[in-house]
């Protein structure tokens, strides 16, 4: 298992370090797979390093191109969204009905 290395801005290191942010997003030129440990540096572009880090295990990972999804153009028009999903409760509503 690899340990991995990289520089996060303070805003997202406080939301993955306060629970609200259970994700990460890079550019695909890593080699990081399921198990490997992700330390995130925290770097404030105006100031370098801030001395913090936390490391998390890597879970699932998923990697695509801007055609994965056949919509390119749309893609470099408006970026990305990226949304964790949660279970609405105890019962998955699709399981239900």
């Amino acid at each position: 298992m690899a340990i991995i290395r990289k520089k996060t801005w303070p805003e997202y290191f406080e939301a993955i370090l306060g629970g609200r942010k259970n994700f990460d997003m890079r550019a695909g030129d890593i080699d990081i797979k399921e198990g490997d440990t992700l330390v995130l540096v925290e770097y404030d572009p105006k100031n370098g390093p801030t001395g913090r880090e936390i490391s998390r295990i890597i879970g699932s990972v998923w990697k695509f191109g801007l055609d994965t999804f056949g919509n390119r153009d749309e893609i470099e028009r408006n970026g990305l969204t990226i949304m964790e999903l949660k279970p609405r409760g105890l019962v998955d509503l699709e399981a239900v009905s």
